[in-house]
């Protein structure tokens, strides 16, 4: 790695976005119709991109890490703030109506996954009574889900990564620049025209899988192998963003922080559920 400027266990870090409550399970068969898969393993925990990057952020600097989200007042939500607390994580919860945001995700033998999210995606904006002045001291900041609002306050942090999945309105209406945009060149819902962006972030990462993937700029880099067996790919795309965030918070080259997602991607892989 290259001389850090601020080492990983001292970075001050936080992420906005969303959280769905997920049952894992691990099944003879993915999906197919007509088809009755059975599960021999199963686990519930709070996940989601803001969430999983979250934790993977709290985990890997020992650090507590602040996180802006939304959910509906129910047990759900409860027990999310709970199981969050004790993995490293502060939530900071816009309530809302309605229920919290549920899914199911479903692993083969082969570790792929297929999931299902059930029920509305709750996003915080700053209209809501958090304690958003905590993102002016923080080293980095990773979002998820907000309005333009909420992404340019968030631009207070000296550095700022997001995921394509925004959309383009909420990035265009920002009228920042981003330091790092990451995003999966294999999932539809995270391409965008880039070109159409009035401020093109300083770093666009497209990644695909155990391919590897492509910097813009940089071009592409390859993926480091997982240290172990593949059990669970769930996760793995938001540890790598969270690995891209740290990097990039502590001084690391654009290359090292991906680098670093890269390796945080693949020992999401060797567990069942994104948490050690």
């Amino acid at each position: 790695m290259s001389k850090q400027v601020h080492p990983i266990k001292d970075l001050k870090l936080a992420v906005i976005g969303h959280q769905e409550w997920v049952n894992f399970l691990v099944v003879d068969a993915l999906p197919a119709a007509g088809l009755i898969s059975r599960a021999s393993r199963s686990l519930e925990e709070p996940a989601g991109a803001g969430a999983v990057v979250a934790v993977q952020l709290a985990q890997q600097t020992g650090r507590r890490v602040s996180f802006f989200t939304a959910l509906g007042r129910d047990h759900i939500a409860e027990r999310s703030v709970k199981r969050l607390q004790d993995l490293g994580v502060d939530s900071f919860v816009a309530w809302r109506e309605g229920p919290s945001r549920r899914g199911i995700s479903l692993s083969d033998a082969s570790g792929d996954r297929a999931i299902t999210v059930i029920g509305e995606r709750h996003t915080p904006s700053p209209t809501d009574k958090l304690p958003w002045h905590l993102l002016e001291t923080c080293d980095g900041v990773f979002v998820s889900a907000t309005d333009a609002a909420g992404l340019k306050l968030a631009r207070k942090a000296r550095i700022l990564t997001a995921t394509p999945r925004l959309g383009i309105d909420v990035l265009q209406s920002a009228e920042i620049q981003l330091d790092a945009l990451i995003g999966s060149d294999l999932d539809p819902g995270e391409q965008i025209e880039h070109r159409l962006l009035k401020q093109k972030p300083l770093l666009i990462i497209a990644t695909k899988g155990d391919e590897g993937g492509r910097m813009d700029p940089g071009g592409s880099y390859k993926a480091i192998p997982a240290r172990g067996p593949i059990i669970d790919t769930y996760g793995c795309g938001d540890s790598f963003a969270a690995g891209v965030t740290a990097g990039l918070a502590a001084g690391f080259s654009a290359d090292d922080s991906v680098r670093l997602g890269a390796q945080w991607g693949a020992d999401c892989a060797t567990r069942f559920g994104p948490y050690e």
